[in-house]
């Protein structure tokens, strides 16, 4: 960690007593708390600080939280019509679309997951429908971007395992190849949502059709009194091991999704399942003093969520407030939902650390700031408070109705078979790949003897 970062980190856990009043239903009462809290976002961004990384934040942040803070950032902009980030993000979102331009850039592509490169596939896909600032170069339009993502993700799609899904991790080297998850699942289903309402193509629609039929085939989705969204499954025992977390941001992926789909085929089916998901993400709401304020259920109550996990109350707040624009018959729901727990999260929450306004984990914390801080809790609290925007805005953009991004539904196809699908390794690589590793040690070993002498 940099000297600056360490600096940072002291002076977010000196407590401040002060509060960010917040009026909800006053737009400019919600901008303004929106922008403090954007602020304490860009504190942690790496990109524009010397030996740092465009488009990355500080460690101990991963890449795929990037994808997600850049996301929430183009709805603030779009919400505030504030353009001051504009640069920073576009330039963060084209540097990292790797060679192919799919989102499997050099640095990280022996460590990406199947859910990693589908939160960079959001982020841009809310760029089109945001009408963000265009690309120049059409080959990485955000429309493009994000269909690569979505072809390179079908690729993927693993008939030989449980017949179908997506793994978790894209290479079989890494730990979690032997998972298939309902996060990598889930972005694929929302973005090919996502995908089929902007371009009116109902390919997209079979395809999260078929992504939503195996996920409840094999127990991840659950219909009944309570339809809720499990973490993932191990391939061992034809997938039959359920790893039964609940998380906020699966439950919002699958939700949105719907919503997208309801829109676009005003089909009942997914009028109902939108209806259904939302009935059941009343468990990620805890009613305090009559009011429901949204928490991480899985984690919270144990003070154990990790760095991920204190982010995904961010998207699941970002999914909310687009299920409810999409379908109105959950807004007045969303909408309380959303009030209750911004209100909690700018007046309770976001009281922390030398500046007054560092937000924390546990937006009900009766004492006010928890002593928790992060890029997690920041967007977090930016997300469920900039949402409360949507209600004065159109619905996301489409192709048909002033959408201005270019697409290509070719686009990821010409990548290569490491980048498009499954990378396996035969007996002869293990052995090679054993070989390499062996010689690279022994010259380490040597090395360091030499030096000593």
């Amino acid at each position: 960690m940099k000297s600056s970062h360490i600096s940072l980190a002291i002076i977010s856990l000196v407590a401040s007593c002060s509060a960010m009043w917040l009026d909800t239903n006053n737009k400019s009462s919600v901008i303004e708390n929106a922008g403090i809290i954007v602020d304490g976002v860009m504190d942690y961004y790496d990109g524009n600080r010397y030996g740092g990384t465009v488009g990355m934040f500080v460690w101990p942040y991963y890449w795929w939280e990037a994808g997600g803070v850049w996301g929430s950032l183009i709805d603030y902009t779009y919400f505030t019509k504030n353009e001051t980030l504009v640069p920073i993000i576009k330039e963060a979102l084209l540097y990292q679309t790797g060679d192919d331009n799919n989102y499997i850039p050099l640095n990280q592509s022996t460590t990406e997951g199947n859910d990693d490169q589908g939160f960079w596939g959001i982020a841009v896909m809310g760029a089109a429908e945001r009408n963000f600032s265009n690309p120049d170069d059409d080959s990485k339009s955000w429309l493009t971007l994000a269909q690569a993502v979505f072809n390179t993700m079908t690729a993927r799609w693993d008939e030989a395992e449980c017949d179908g899904g997506l793994r978790w991790q894209i290479f079989q080297w890494n730990s979690g190849y032997d998972y298939k998850n309902s996060v990598s699942n889930g972005c694929l289903f929302h973005i090919g949502a996502r995908l089929a309402r902007y371009t009116a193509n109902d390919s997209y629609v079979v395809w999260a059709e078929r992504v939503w039929e195996w996920m409840y085939g094999i127990g991840l989705l659950t219909e009944g009194d309570w339809w809720f969204v499990y973490d993932g499954v191990n391939v061992g025992g034809n997938c039959t091991n359920l790893t039964k977390y609940q998380w906020t941001y699966n439950q919002g992926l699958m939700l949105a999704g719907c919503a997208y789909l309801y829109n676009y085929t005003e089909d009942e089916k997914w009028l109902n399942r939108t209806l259904n998901l939302l009935t059941a993400s009343k468990v990620f709401f805890s009613d305090i003093n009559g009011e429901n304020v949204m928490y991480e259920a899985a984690c919270q109550p144990s003070n154990n969520c990790n760095n991920d996990q204190r982010s995904f109350k961010a998207y699941f707040s970002r999914f909310l407030g687009l299920t409810s624009i999409l379908v109105p018959q959950t807004n007045s729901v969303i909408r309380q939902w959303l009030v209750d727990s911004a209100n909690w999260a700018n007046k309770n929450s976001c009281t922390g650390g030398f500046d007054g306004h560092t937000c924390g984990l546990n937006w009900f914390n009766s004492t006010g700031w928890d002593g928790y801080w992060g890029l997690g809790e920041q967007i977090s609290a930016l997300e469920v408070t900039q949402n409360l925007l949507t209600y004065d805005l159109p619905p996301p953009y489409t192709a048909n109705n002033g959408g201005s991004s270019v697409g290509n539904p070719a686009a990821g196809y010409a990548t290569t078979n490491s980048n498009a699908s499954p990378l396996t390794l035969g007996t002869k690589d293990k052995a090679g790949a054993g070989i390499i590793t062996a010689v690279i040690g022994v010259s380490l070993v040597a090395s360091g003897v030499w030096l000593v002498l």
